[in-house]
């Protein structure tokens, strides 16, 4: 095979391997799908100050997050779907995370269930939670992550209501797959992936089916994640989360200032600047530019997180340089996962890794805590 150099090697071969409701369910935005286009290419706007005889010697990306030891400012995103992307999939991506020393971000709409990905790792994993409709399901599912010895909540608050997604309309997505002809002829071209699905009883989503009252099988799921979003979403519901779990909370999905700030004062410990990966509000700004002033303004009080758009080190070290103290990734491990498994996780990683690490080093710095502005050229 090949060598595979970079994220993009991971993709092609993803496409190769993963059906296709499911590739395009990573690999999509909302609408005209310009949000998430400019994701990745409002990162090439920044360029880099290279500096030379400078000593190179005894680098480090060791940082924390939110407390956290870990080996380069970067975790592993909440992403739904994953053990779709490959069998068993959260499982595999939380113990490749673990192995190199990053966070890892169990979805709500994860197919491996919390207690799933607790029984197959040894290190503590956050847990991403939506908020529905049924309280007392969110009741259940915090103190769940809680026996887990979930160590942080990331509480994603830009999903009240669903965004457009057009691929996943015209595909029918839905876990697991339809019995349709376009799915069954598909299906045929991957047979890796449905060896591998014939091999786990884990093919629906783990966090729910069986938990959420009145929720048994496929059809009643889908009938109840469209009722339970709950539209009516507001800060007090995040302080009564926040009481609830009682631990590290972060709040994702922050694009504006004002909202910086309510996530300042509701108490939480760290936000993310993320526009859900371009999949909810077409023609917002991207992640990447949203950065810098949200970072400025609140940086000083709260740990400042980004995601969106990252395929590379150079990426993380932008997002570093302007601000960001933590840096999420998502469709750049799925491709890993999606290509080689759990293998794949870890070549994602590793790529990023040397990527960030290489390019620290041709802006002449030897730590990532030295990285700021002054590395990137005046636009």
């Amino acid at each position: 095979m090949t060598p595979i150099t970079c994220i993009d090697d991971l993709q092609v071969l993803a496409k190769k391997r993963v059906p296709r409701m499911f590739y395009d369910y990573a690999d999509s935005g909302s609408w005209t799908e310009g949000t998430y286009r400019a994701n990745e290419t409002d990162f090439q706007k920044f360029l880099f100050r290279q500096r030379v005889a400078v000593n190179l010697e005894n680098r480090s990306l060791r940082t924390r997050m939110i407390g956290q030891d870990v080996a380069m400012p970067v975790a592993l995103a909440p992403t739904g779907l994953t053990g779709m992307q490959h069998a068993d999939g959260e499982i595999l991506a939380a113990r490749a995370a673990e192995k190199f020393g990053v966070p890892f971000t169990l979805s709500t709409m994860s197919i491996c269930s919390i207690e799933d990905v607790a029984a197959h790792t040894t290190q503590p994993f956050w847990f991403q939670l939506y908020v529905m409709r049924d309280r007392d399901f969110i009741e259940r599912l915090i103190d769940r992550a809680k026996a887990a010895r979930c160590s942080a909540l990331m509480l994603t608050l830009d999903l009240q209501i669903l965004g457009q997604r057009h691929k996943d309309i015209k595909n029918g997505l839905s876990a697991p797959p339809k019995p349709t002809l376009a799915n069954i002829l598909n299906l045929m071209t991957k047979p890796r992936w449905c060896l591998g699905m014939l091999g786990t009883p884990r093919r629906t989503f783990g966090n729910i089916v069986g938990h959420a009252k009145g929720v048994g099988d496929l059809s009643s799921l889908s009938s109840w994640t469209a009722e339970q979003f709950d539209p009516a979403l507001s800060w007090d519901d995040v302080e009564w989360i926040k009481r609830r779990w009682g631990g590290p909370l972060i709040i994702k999905g922050i694009m504006d200032m004002e909202d910086a700030r309510l996530a300042v004062n509701s108490g939480a410990d760290a936000l993310i600047v993320s526009n859900h990966g371009g999949r909810q509000l077409d023609g917002a700004p991207s992640s990447i530019a949203a950065l810098p002033a949200i970072a400025q303004a609140v940086g000083q009080q709260i740990e400042v997180w980004m995601d969106g758009g990252v395929r590379s080190g150079q990426d993380v070290l932008r997002a570093v340089a302007l601000g960001a103290r933590g840096v999420l990734i998502g469709r750049p491990f799925l491709y890993g996962l999606g290509a080689l498994g759990e293998a794949g996780v870890t070549k994602c990683l590793e790529l990023i890794a040397r990527e960030l690490d290489l390019s620290m080093a041709f802006c002449g710095k030897t730590r990532i805590e030295q990285v700021n502005r002054s590395i990137l050229l005046e636009q």
